[in-house]
């Protein structure tokens, strides 16, 4: 079993877990890799999420072999058989404890951005990481669970090797494995997208499962979630776009307000937690987003349609004209990797009327210059410094673009902009450049 991503994971992970939410559990993701996966558990369980932080400790001179683990609330959780065998003294488990504590409060406090931890007493806690190597940490977390209170605790992963899987079974109350293959050699193997997760991504995901901005999934079509967060209601709705039907998120926090519209690159999807925060930051700022997936599901696994970006611009067009006819409301695009290319080549249509284009990392060297160079709309590209080569394209990009544009290179950020603060200045740049040109549109 291949996992495109680690939302692609989630999504697939919580389909073996749908058992348990009439139980109303609570989703714990090991950071930082867990998280991503966790999330779109938690979103299809209609569960609260949260982190799962645990620290091993190490036998001072063998740190790979843990003696025991700790969590937070002063938890703590002691092998003493490793203890007597490895002759560690009690002065020295107390010095690894004071070290491990410091950086285990750190990250608890990174990651839930002042929010209290959530309460496990008597609760099914399932934890949930995006694979297993040796077990040893998810193993460590379950029993940290367990002492925090949790009734019953499940452990869920999508892949494990079958020896480690074997081990699993008995540190939880359940074991969930997608996939236990015998040719394992690393988690990373079995996925097409393994690029590792920031802070900010874990801190962002904690974010929008804790103001419940984010898409539930299972929503029946024109009803309205029942949470709904600080800038408005968000929907879920069907878009006819010709032949068929596209799943989307609207969120309205203005009645009547400027909607800025998502495409998204390849391998992504409307629940892709970068675009997601960006999303979140717009809605912030009085700005309509409509997240949605340019191809079905079944068209996802076509790696020639994904890369078809006049399909994709045919799609995001028609997409355009349904949310035109609806809302009747000035229209932006924001476009991602292949998505910005789908999005230039939108706008390019000589009915297009968009009001604005921004690109996050994206290639709109494939929308070809000629269509570049139809573009009315203000476009702005955002490139981070250590993409160099595709940083490259976009400035071939710029020189084809007559309209109104401007390049953003974001200082050390990488293509995913996985870097500390490097999602937080694509947000504000986007937020920035869409407010000010919805602005000087005619009232």
């Amino acid at each position: 079993m291949l996992f495109t991503d680690r939302a692609d994971a989630g999504r697939r992970l919580a389909e073996a877990l749908r058992h348990l939410e009439k139980e109303e559990p609570v989703v714990l993701g090991l950071p930082r890799g867990g998280v991503p996966v966790a999330y779109q558990v938690a979103q299809a369980l209609r569960a609260p999420l949260d982190v799962i932080v645990v620290r091993k400790l190490g036998v001072p001179y063998q740190r790979e072999l843990g003696f025991g683990a700790i969590g937070e609330g002063g938890v703590r959780v002691l092998s003493e058989d490793i203890i007597r065998r490895g002759r560690v003294a009690p002065e020295d488990v107390d010095a690894v404890q004071r070290t491990e504590e410091a950086e285990l409060s750190r990250r608890a406090e990174r990651f839930r951005a002042g929010r209290p931890r959530l309460p496990l007493d008597g609760r099914t806690a399932i934890v949930v990481d995006d694979g297993i190597a040796t077990g040893s940490t998810a193993a460590a977390a379950c029993q940290v669970v367990r002492a925090q209170g949790a009734a019953r605790v499940v452990l869920a992963v999508p892949v494990a090797p079958p020896d480690a899987a074997e081990r699993l079974r008995t540190a939880a109350d359940e074991f969930v494995c997608l996939s236990t293959p015998y040719a394992f050699a690393a988690v990373g193997e079995w996925y097409e997208d393994f690029s590792q997760t920031s802070d900010d991504e874990v801190v962002s995901l904690l974010a929008q499962a804790a103001s419940g901005t984010a898409a539930r999934p299972g929503t029946a079509h024109g009803a309205r979630t029942t949470t709904a967060h600080r800038a408005g209601d968000w929907e879920e709705v069907r878009i006819e776009a010709g032949p068929v039907r596209l799943v989307g998120d609207l969120t309205l926090p203005v009645p009547g307000g400027p909607v800025v519209m998502f495409a998204h690159g390849s391998g992504s999807s409307r629940h892709s937690p970068r675009n997601r925060a960006v999303a979140t930051a717009l809605n912030r700022a009085g700005l309509g987003t409509l997240l949605f997936d340019l191809l079905t599901p079944a068209e996802e696994a076509d790696r020639a349609k994904v890369f078809d970006i006049e399909t994709l611009a045919r799609r995001l067009a028609e997409a355009t004209r349904w949310l035109r006819a609806r809302e009747r409301v000035p229209i932006g695009y924001f476009g991602a990797s292949t998505g910005a290319a789908a999005a230039l080549r939108a706008a390019a249509y000589p009915d297009a009327d968009i009001a604005a284009v921004v690109s996050r990392g994206g290639r709109p060297d494939l929308a070809g210059r000629s269509l570049l160079s139809a573009v009315q709309a203000p476009t702005l590209l955002i490139v981070g410094g250590a993409d160099t080569l595709v940083l490259d394209l976009n400035r071939q990009a710029q020189s084809a673009l007559v309209c109104e544009n401007r390049l953003e290179v974001v200082p050390g950020a990488t293509h995913l902009f996985e870097e500390r603060g490097a999602l937080d200045k694509v947000s504000s740049l986007a937020r920035d450049w869409f407010t000010r040109h919805f602005h000087l549109l005619p009232a």
